[in-house]
């Protein structure tokens, strides 16, 4: 699969609604294929044979929170560089560069706008690869 073009995205959200939600809009208005997971704990379980290239992952969740999950799915052999968006309410300065020292391709603010979010996400997808194409 060309890694020019986003295709497969690796969802992790443990609230229910807004789970659901973000699903349908990456599906059917962004026009993903989408792994959906609940938490970092099956996120581990599904992403070595989910072919997805990014994970969006919800920063606090129970058990492995966003961070954790990111660190864990990068210790997976095909998972090493995949490329982590973060979704968080906390979205202060020292958070965002925290978040962004760790690794992560970019940080999401919850409340997000549904219209907007497949946009961002691709933003943040097609700098990384100028940036890779460039450096």
């Amino acid at each position: 699969m060309s890694q020019g073009m986003l295709r497969h995205v690796l969802y992790v959200e443990d609230d229910p609604d807004i789970r659901e939600m973000v699903a349908f809009v990456l599906r059917d208005i962004g026009g993903f294929e989408v792994t959906v997971c609940a938490n970092g704990e099956e996120a581990l379980r599904c992403a070595p044979a989910s072919n997805a290239q990014l994970a969006l992952l919800d920063v606090m969740m129970p058990g492995l929170d966003g961070p954790a999950t990111m660190e864990a799915l990068h210790r997976l052999p095909q998972m090493h560089d995949m490329p982590v968006i973060f979704m968080t309410a906390k979205i202060c300065v020292p958070e965002v560069e925290g978040y962004m020292a760790l690794g992560a391709l970019g940080v999401i603010a919850k409340p997000f706008d549904t219209m907007a979010l497949c946009d961002s996400i691709r933003t943040l997808w097609d700098q990384r690869h100028r940036r890779h194409a460039t450096g």
